[in-house]
C-alpha cells in the first residue's frame, strides 16, 4: 500500500500544517492515484482535512474531499481514509466535551457523503497514532494543543473521539471496517537500573488500543469488537535506549520485527497490518527489503499481516523545517500533477512484491 502525509495541525500556535496541500496531491490526486496502480499499489491510507470541511460548527463543505474521492474511483483505487490526523477545526477545545460530539457529527457525515459516492465496503482510521499525538501534543509541546501536563487526558480523549467515531459510522455503514494505526516501538535500558523505567515506557504502546477494546478505564466506552485492524507503524528510529540515542539495526539490543509483530499478536490477534513504514534517502529501498523479510517471518509463525504501507508515498516538506524529505516512491509534483519514480524503490518494491507471492503460494 501507499500512504498520503496527510497531517494538518498547529506546529507553532498560528502555523497550521497542510501536507495534503504542500505536496499538491490535492490538485494531482488523479494522477497520484493513476500512478500509483499502475505501478501495483491499489490500496493507499489518505486524509480528509477537517479544519477545511467544517469551518462552521455543523456546516460541511466537501469540495476537498470530493474530488480525491472521484479520482481514486476513476483509479482503481481503495482508500482507508484517516478521519483526525493532528488536526482539528479553528475554535473547538480539544479537551472540551463538545470535541466529542463534534467529532461524531462529522464522522456521520463523512460516512455518509463516502457511501454515496461508492459502493464498497468502506476503511477508516478514525485518529491517527493516539499513543505518539497524545505524547508531542500533551507532553512535549510539538504540536497542538501545545501541553507538558495533559497527555494522559489527551490519550484519553483522542480514544472518546474514537470510540465515537466508530459508533457513528456504523450506524450509517455496519459494513465499515477500522484501522487503528499506532507505533510499534522497543524501548531498552541504558543500565540495569532502568529495566523498569523501559518496560512501562514499552508498555504505554499498548494503551490506546487497549483502552479502545475496554481493557483499560472501561469508563471510556471501549469493547473488543471496537479493535478490527490493528495497524502498526514502524520506523527506523522505533527503537531507542531510554533516554538515550536510537538503537541502530544489527546492534545487538535491536529487537527484530517480527519479534514485535508477534508480540502484538498474541496481545490482540486478528488481522493487522503495517500502517506506516519507511526510510529516507539511499535508505528507503534496504528498509522495505528488512521490512518485508521480517512481516514474512511473522506470517510463518502465525500472525496475520494483511499488507505494509509505505509512508509517506511522496517526498514532501518536513514538519519542523519545510525541508524536502526524500522518503518516496515518487517524488515532487510537476505542473501536469506527474512525480518522478525513485527507481531503486520501484525495483525493491517489485521484488518483495514476487517474493510475498511465492510464500502464499506456499502457504496455500
Amino acid at each position: 500500500m501507499g500512504g498520503f502525509e496527510c497531517s494538518t495541525h498547529f506546529r507553532k500556535k498560528a502555523d497550521r500544517l497542510d501536507l495534503i496541500a504542500s505536496t499538491r496531491h490535492d490538485c494531482s490526486a488523479a494522477e497520484d492515484y493513476r500512478q500509483l496502480h499502475a505501478l501495483g499499489l491499489k490500496t493507499v491510507r489518505d486524509g480528509v482535512r477537517w479544519h477545511l470541511v467544517e469551518k462552521l460548527p455543523h456546516q460541511y463543505d466537501w469540495s476537498s474531499f470530493l474530488g480525491m474521492r472521484r479520482a481514486a474511483d476513476a483509479a482503481g483505487v481503495q482508500v482507508i481514509w484517516d478521519l483526525l490526523h493532528y488536526g482539528w477545526p479553528e475554535g473547538l477545545d480539544i479537551f472540551d466535551p463538545r470535541f466529542i460530539d463534534r467529532f461524531a457529527a462529522f464522522a456521520t457525515a463523512f460516512a455518509t457523503i463516502n457511501r454515496q459516492h461508492s459502493d464498497a465496503v468502506p476503511f477508516y482510521c478514525p485518529v491517527n497514532e493516539i499513543s505518539y499525538f497524545a505524547w508531542a501534543g500533551g507532553q512535549k509541546k510539538l504540536m497542538n494543543p501545545f501541553r507538558s501536563d495533559q497527555a494522559e487526558a489527551l490519550k484519553q480523549q483522542l480514544v472518546r473521539a474514537s470510540i465515537a467515531a466508530i459508533r457513528a459510522i456504523r450506524e450509517v455503514d455496519p459494513r465499515a471496517r477500522f484501522v487503528h494505526a499506532e507505533p510499534v516501538i522497543n524501548v531498552e535500558p541504558a543500565s540495569s537500573r532502568d529495566a523498569a523505567e523501559a518496560a512501562a515506557f514499552n508498555g504505554f504502546q499498548f494503551e490506546a488500543i487497549d483502552m479502545i477494546a475496554g481493557r483499560l478505564y472501561p469508563e471510556l466506552g471501549g469493547r473488543p469488537e471496537y479493535v478490527d485492524i490493528v495497524g502498526l507503524n514502524f520506523y527506523p528510529a522505533n527503537q531507542w535506549f531510554l533516554n538515550g540515542s536510537t538503537i541502530p539495526l544489527g546492534h545487538h539490543d535491536y529487537k527484530p520485527l517480527s519479534d514485535l509483530l508477534m508480540a502484538c499478536h498474541a496481545r490482540y490477534g486478528g488481522p493487522m497490518i503495517i500502517s506506516e513504514t519507511g526510510a529516507e534517502g539511499s535508505a528507503r529501498a534496504a528498509w522495505l527489503h528488512y521490512v518485508v523479510q521480517e512481516v514474512l517471518v511473522a506470517i510463518g509463525n502465525g500472525v496475520d499481516v494483511d499488507g505494509i504501507c509505505l509512508y509517506p508515498i511522496t517526498d514532501y516538506p518536513g514538519w519542523t523545517n519545510d525541508r524536502l524529505c526524500r522518503t518516496g516512491l515518487l517524488g515532487v509534483a510537476d505542473a501536469a500533477g506527474h512525480r518522478d519514480i525513485w527507481e531503486p524503490l520501484l525495483a525493491q518494491l517489485v521484488s518483495s512484491a514476487a517474493l510475498v507471492s511465492r510464500q502464499r503460494n506456499q502457504l496455500r
